[in-house]
């Protein structure tokens, strides 16, 4: 719900011969939420048996990471995000060795090489390889000016900082009204605790932004299904674009009975930061259960199955809207949505993405917003390599901060 809870994320590097020659070159994996040290011990028998023999371009292998997540789950669950993490660490080797940004490499990509790069399997029922390619093809018309477009003026983003549940009044309101001297004009607010206070503060920030700024609601799976339609229609005074996470991640045909209610109230559902996989996102799309897709560079299966749906989502015609926050989520999604743009949707209707304000000081190369868009990265790699004193502090158990913290908790 957003109220008090923990940042943990599990980071990649290389260690010498991982990667026979390309060990020169220090790469870094992805970050994303964890309450857990099974996922921790993961990442080295993944890194190790799966990767000790391969070069950069392995990750044209979709097998890879498919072969991995057959021990636990199939392809969710702890093994699915180490094998992000990995992944996506290989992918940042392969943008520094070719000298460009992660967007970068993919844009320039042809587009049968991009294709090999994806896993199919469970999908061609709705994206076959010939789709993707025609897909991909098609997205080469018009590229060269929307890269163009792109580094002038960036990616909309929207802010998730100025309403977070168990903000007072006056904080929101004075995050808001910073909010709006910056430019933003697209906000989202957390909803689902207390109905009443939800109009209260939905009824504040609405005043504040007025009727032509954009405004989101997400829930964070707060409720079942009837009582999303139910809460939704109190909140619907208020003109959300879209509500988000209102049910469990998993409910497909829940999510698909929401999104049906919704649409004479012009509410549109938001949902995929949890989805566990391709499949999910694909059953979402098949059953008209989602207005606004967001991927989250970190929860699937690396670069290599983000694209995939990217590519089920063009063919349906839904505007990707990616989840981000975390702990250097912004950093990475960033290079996905501008590719998406550039090489896929070539569209920026009913488009953004999400920027949370927090935890960029301990990136080498944090995000850059201007004018409340993205501008896109120009340096190499997938954006992903934290300071190596802010890994240092916060590295567990030895860490400057855990030591502090534990020995409070031991007192």
């Amino acid at each position: 719900m957003g109220t008090l809870f923990g940042v943990f994320c599990s980071y990649v590097t290389s260690f010498p011969g991982l990667f026979g020659d390309f060990s020169r070159l220090r790469i870094w994996g992805d970050h994303f939420p964890s309450s857990t040290q099974t996922l921790i011990t993961q990442l080295p028998m993944l890194s190790w048996r799966r990767m000790r023999k391969m070069d950069s371009r392995a990750t044209e292998s979709p097998s890879l990471w498919g072969k991995a997540l057959k021990l636990i789950g199939p392809e969710k669950g702890v093994v699915h995000l180490a094998t992000s993490a990995v992944l996506n660490a290989v992918w940042d080797l392969w943008a520094k060795q070719e000298g460009k940004p992660l967007w970068k490499l993919l844009v320039d990509m042809d587009p049968r090489k991009l294709v090999s790069c994806l896993d199919f399997r469970y999908i061609t029922d709705v994206l076959t390889e010939e789709e993707a390619y025609e897909i991909l093809q098609k997205g080469q018309v018009g590229k060269k000016e929307r890269e163009e477009q792109m580094l002038a003026h960036g990616y909309p983003a929207y802010t998730t900082s100025c309403a977070w549940l168990g903000y007072s009044d006056t904080t929101l309101k004075q995050l808001c009204s910073k909010a709006l001297e910056d430019g933003w004009t697209r906000f989202k607010v957390k909803v689902g605790a207390d109905l009443q206070d939800d109009i209260r503060r939905c009824r504040l920030i609405r005043n504040m932004i007025g009727p032509e700024k954009t405004l989101m609601m997400d829930a964070n799976q707060r409720w079942d299904v009837p009582e999303a339609v139910e809460w939704m229609a109190k909140l619907a005074e208020f003109k959300p674009l879209w509500i988000e996470e209102p049910t469990s991640p998993d409910d497909i045909l829940g999510h698909a009975t929401i999104s049906k209610a919704l649409v004479p109230l012009g509410i549109g559902v938001a949902t995929g930061e949890q989805c566990h996989n391709r499949v999910i996102f694909k059953q979402l799309l098949q059953a008209k259960a989602l207005q606004f897709l967001q991927i989250d560079s970190c929860r699937l299966g690396s670069v290599n199955e983000n694209l995939s749906v990217l590519l089920m989502a063009k063919k349906f015609d839904i505007p990707v809207c990616p989840h981000a926050g975390g702990v250097g989520l912004c950093e990475l999604v960033q290079h996905l949505i501008i590719f998406d743009f550039i090489s896929v949707s070539a569209s920026l209707k009913d488009r953004m993405c999400e920027y949370v304000d927090h935890l960029h000081e301990h990136f080498k190369y944090p995000v850059i917003i201007k004018k409340a868009s993205y501008m896109p990265p120009k340096d190499a790699g997938y954006s992903t390599e934290m300071k190596e004193e802010s890994v240092k502090k916060h590295q567990y158990p030895d860490g400057e901060v855990w030591e502090k913290l534990l020995a409070a908790q031991g007192n």
